[in-house]
């Protein structure tokens, strides 16, 4: 790239990934599309793979038949219109139901990440064998880290690893991609100090970029039968972070003014 060349992002979605089932190795499914794409990976490489194959890898499949509904599933059942058995594994992955009504249940999971349905879902799912749910990676970070580990001894190159789901969001209509997972990039830009064009100093800009990306990634992932859950991406320049973690992008629950219980203000009285 020259030096005065138009910054550029190059995004491509790895063809040949195969339908993937438990114990596949992922990263050898990667490298063979790479190599079947042409693309040699170089160092500021961003891999975004999406979390049902990484899930499906991890065998992080439910049985249905294999769940008995509590209680607590039954009453969620009865307000929500949603069957007890599915409610039940939603339970199962959440810390706590954050809100629920008719048709919509939405929880904090395990992991932190506040999402409808515990982000239990049967979508791309092969119900050969009896009806199952897939779950979220126990650990998505380190499943990260395990892949980034796994393709730099395949081609010695090092790259960052995003994994990426489709998450609502509160006051927008749609889905969009998300990062549950990172390996080698933070996936926060701190520009609090920085002058902006006519030099005043930025006080809360903080850009979510792992999210971005995960974005970007999923126009070409698709949601039905793209079959594109790996995105290969080049042109962005991110500092390496070794110890990043995509739990940093999660909002303190004292911080949220939507879930602490924040009270607002009379007008002129102080917050």
């Amino acid at each position: 790239m020259t030096a005065n060349a138009p910054p550029t992002l190059t995004l491509t979605a790895l063809p040949g990934i195969p339908l993937v089932e438990p114990g596949d190795d992922i990263a050898a499914f990667i490298v063979q599309a790479l190599d079947e794409a042409g693309i040699a990976l170089a160092p500021d490489d961003i891999m975004v793979v999406a979390q049902k194959i990484v899930s499906k890898a991890e065998g992080r499949f439910v049985f249905l038949d294999e769940v008995e509904a509590s209680e607590a599933a039954q009453q969620l059942a009865a307000l929500t219109g949603k069957a007890a058995r599915y409610l039940q594994v939603v339970l199962d992955e959440a810390v706590r139901v954050e809100r629920a009504r008719r048709g919509v249940i939405v929880t904090e999971t395990t992991g932190g990440w506040v999402v409808a349905n515990s982000a239990v879902d049967r979508s791309n799912v092969s119900q050969e064998g009896g009806e199952r749910l897939l779950l979220l990676p126990a650990d998505p970070d380190g499943s990260a880290r395990r892949l980034r580990k796994a393709i730099a001894a395949r081609t010695g190159q090092r790259v960052a690893i995003i994994i990426s789901d489709s998450h609502g969001r509160p006051f927008r209509l749609g889905a969009v991609g998300v990062a549950i997972g990172v390996a080698g990039l933070p996936p926060l830009t701190d520009l609090r100090g920085q002058p902006d064009l006519f030099g005043y100093e930025l006080q809360s800009t903080i850009m979510a970029t792992a999210d971005e990306i995960a974005a970007a990634a999923s126009l070409l992932q698709g949601q039905t039968t793209q079959r594109s859950p790996v995105v290969h991406l080049r042109g962005l320049r991110l500092p390496t972070d070794d110890e990043a973690t995509a739990r940093w992008l999660q909002r303190p629950r004292d911080e949220d003014m939507f879930r602490a219980g924040w009270v607002n203000p009379t007008p002129g009285e102080e917050a």
